[in-house]
């Protein structure tokens, strides 16, 4: 399964009002296409609620979510923005790049060498250099390592286990504390401006696998690519997460990954 980025709000996500980058990409091109859920099912199958009912759903969530994870004492964090019409960004990293930006963040961290290629679907999880990052208690909690797949809006660099809207027990952390390993993983490593990290996500990344001829898409005469260049793949992902960072702290939404 794919994976996707999303920087929102959670009105918007459960109301499915918003469409990922290879659907625009459909779209504009004149190809169909459809989203298909975990349970297997398309997206637009699936029974349709009103949004200000999600509005008032998630808002509920929220406010409990914000009442257990605020300092006991002093100010309570601030609610998100919660509607159906506010902007939202996304991309598709997919899990090899996004795989590749932790190893790349290990090996840097370790002062160990970064393998050249990943080959394609690639088990990241599993990865030696991985999971020594994600065990070692001496560097801190990363949300990276940590199997975060959601980061609410909020300055304070936090990591917890709760349930998402749908009763399901996930890992959370914030904004805040991807903003922070973010810049650390630019120090240790990539050392780049905000200009070009953020040209990465359209110069970096996976090697075209097909082309558009005479309003088809064909993949004849296009290599098939099974090895992919680990740094290209880190760098890639690393623009997305990057992007996604300055649009939830600018719009005041969380953000999630979809998959």
């Amino acid at each position: 399964m794919g994976l996707d980025i999303y920087a929102g709000t959670l009105t918007r996500y459960y109301a499915h009002n918003w469409k990922t980058v290879t659907q625009q990409w459909a779209e504009v091109n004149g190809f169909s296409f459809s989203r298909i859920t975990p349970q297997g099912e398309r997206a637009e199958q699936e029974e349709k609620q009103d949004p200000q009912e999600i509005k008032k759903a998630m808002e509920n969530w929220q406010s409990q979510i914000l009442a257990a994870v605020s300092p006991k004492e002093g100010p309570s964090y601030e609610p998100w923005t919660e509607d159906n019409e506010t902007a939202y960004y996304t991309d598709k990293p997919d899990w090899d790049a996004f795989g590749a930006l932790l190893l790349y963040t290990a090996a840097r961290t370790y002062g160990e060498p970064l393998q050249e290629t990943v080959e394609k679907n690639w088990d990241f999880e599993n990865h030696p250099l991985i999971q020594r990052m994600g065990e070692d208690e001496e560097r801190g909690v990363w949300s990276l390592f940590i199997g975060a797949s959601w980061w609410l809006p909020i300055a304070d660099g936090l990591a917890f286990n709760a349930p998402c809207p749908t009763d399901e027990e996930i890992t959370f952390s914030t904004t805040g504390a991807l903003k922070m390993e973010l810049e650390q993983i630019n120090s240790i490593g990539f050392q780049a401006d905000e200009k070009t990290i953020l040209s990465w996500s359209r110069t970096e990344g996976y090697p075209a696998d097909g082309e558009i001829h005479n309003g088809k898409l064909t993949k004849e005469g296009i290599k098939e690519h099974t090895l992919y260049n680990t740094e290209s793949l880190a760098k890639f992902a690393f623009s997305i997460l990057w992007r996604a960072v300055k649009f939830s702290i600018e719009k005041q939404v969380p953000i999630l990954l979809d998959f």
